[in-house]
């Protein structure tokens, strides 16, 4: 059976997509592009649709936010659900994040069972 869900990963460290990326491995039916930066990710949404963004906040070019602001202002993607992932563990950067329309913040180091369950309920994935 061929994947039911796309999930773009927007991470500057080869280490940590590779973390995210094998973690979501469990998850049935996704499929997983790697972006290395806001302006890769960018470059892939315009070319494809995904059901879910996981993005860092802190990368060179384009940060996670400014990410989060263009595809919010994106009418293709103003609904996809977006986690960022991030070392910003203050409360402040989070209120940031989550206004400018994150639908969850997760703080690094990660756990892959709190990722996954929070990519299951955000693709609403039942299994």
């Amino acid at each position: 059976m061929s994947p039911q869900y796309s999930c773009l990963i927007v991470e500057d460290s080869p280490m940590m997509r590779q973390l995210l990326v094998f973690a979501l491995a469990r998850i049935k039916n996704l499929r997983v592009t790697e972006a290395d930066d806001g302006i890769d990710g960018m470059r892939k949404l315009a070319n494809a649709k995904y059901d879910l963004i996981i993005t860092d906040i802190n990368m060179p070019i384009m940060d996670g936010l400014k990410l989060v602001k263009r595809v919010r202002s994106d009418a293709t993607h103003k609904d996809t659900p977006i986690i960022i992932i991030t070392t910003e563990g203050s409360q402040e950067d989070r209120q940031r994040a989550l206004a400018l329309g994150a639908n969850a913040y997760i703080t690094k180091p990660i756990q892959a069972p709190q990722v996954i369950a929070k990519v299951k309920e955000l693709l609403k994935v039942t299994e």
